[in-house]
């Protein structure tokens, strides 16, 4: 990709690792545009309505380091992550091992905050860490195009189970699908700029989000670099392997996941080699994996609610129960 840059043929390359748009997600018939676009129009109402109120971006990055390092330092003890300033990123943050970059550029409001504490550290860096902890088998501490997609996943579900995200965060999710889609049709870095700021984005966060479908393409458009389309895509997936893996009574999948960096059927795959020792059990764990049983009762009920179905269901069925109540 890196060789491609700027030509027809990076694109070709990012869609064969992250994928395009328009591919499928899972065995269903649902594409990830699909989806973004069936995300988009249930909350256009909220957006109308307020519910997805301006944020006050008001936290420096400075203060958004410190709040980090603060939550950092009890967990990983002997195993300090350096949180950095960087002026020139495009993303709002980047994780490994050892550092956490945020960009400089910028301010953060509250929600970002604990969603890059959720996401980049208890995520990213918590799985490079055990990755790099494993007593054989070292490159799980690696990342890969093959692994994004379940990086990505884990660290969205963990901002939601931690009541982290909100809806503005998961709308901009899949306005970044959308928007991989228009540039891939041609769309330009100006066209984006007004779908991002229509779409209710500040200018300065409309920019940045033009610039990361533009990462090593052309701002003329049809060159774009994919992998924004993996994070609606991954927490999909991540979701619905959480809630087959209890409802299989396999729960020690979920805790492979952490173990290293890995894909989703790297767990199952990985599996004996878990049980036999040669893979050992994440040594650093989020706290929502750790509690198991408030963990079991949400992804328990999850299952439950995705049977049922609103087909045929009314609001005025409510007002009828209500009614035969008072009689």
């Amino acid at each position: 990709m890196i060789e491609e840059a700027g030509t027809p043929e990076f694109t070709v390359r990012s869609i064969e690792l992250y994928g395009g748009p328009r591919d499928p997600v899972g065995p269903g018939q649902v594409s990830n545009l699909s989806a973004a676009e069936q995300f988009l129009a249930l909350t256009d109402d909220f957006r109308a309505e307020g519910y997805i109120p301006e944020q006050d971006f008001f936290v420096t990055p400075e203060q958004a380091a410190d709040a980090l390092r603060e939550r950092i330092t009890p967990v990983f003890g002997d195993l300090p992550i350096a949180v950095v300033v960087d002026p020139d990123m495009a993303a709002k943050a980047a994780a490994g091992p050892t550092r956490v970059r945020l960009r400089g550029a910028t301010c953060f409001s509250p929600y970002d905050v604990a969603q890059l504490v959720e996401h980049e550290v208890f995520v990213h860096s918590l799985t490079a860490l055990n990755g790099r902890e494993q007593p054989h088998v070292r490159s799980l501490g690696l990342g890969a195009p093959r692994t994004t997609a379940t990086q990505e996943g884990l660290a969205t579900f963990a901002e939601m189970i931690t009541n982290a995200i909100d809806l503005a965060r998961l709308r901009r999710l899949a306005l970044r699908v959308k928007a991989v889609d228009l540039a891939l049709s041609g769309a330009d870095f100006i066209d984006l700029f007004r779908f991002f700021h229509d779409a209710g984005q500040d200018p300065g966060e409309s920019y940045h989000s033009a610039a990361r479908v533009f990462r090593g393409g052309d701002v003329a458009g049809k060159v774009v670099f994919t992998k924004d389309i993996v994070y609606l895509r991954g927490l999909l997936g991540v979701h619905t392997f959480f809630l087959k893996a209890i409802q299989s009574g396999r729960p020690e999948l979920l805790h492979h996941l952490f173990s290293g960096r890995m894909a989703l059927g790297d767990a199952i795959e990985l599996d004996p080699f878990f049980r036999a020792g040669a893979l050992a059990p994440p040594r650093f764990e989020p706290s929502w994996v750790k509690s198991r049983a408030t963990l079991a009762a949400f992804l328990i009920y999850s299952v439950l609610s995705t049977s049922l179905r609103l087909t045929g269901v009314e609001l005025t069925d409510f007002a009828a129960d209500a009614t035969d109540m008072a009689t």
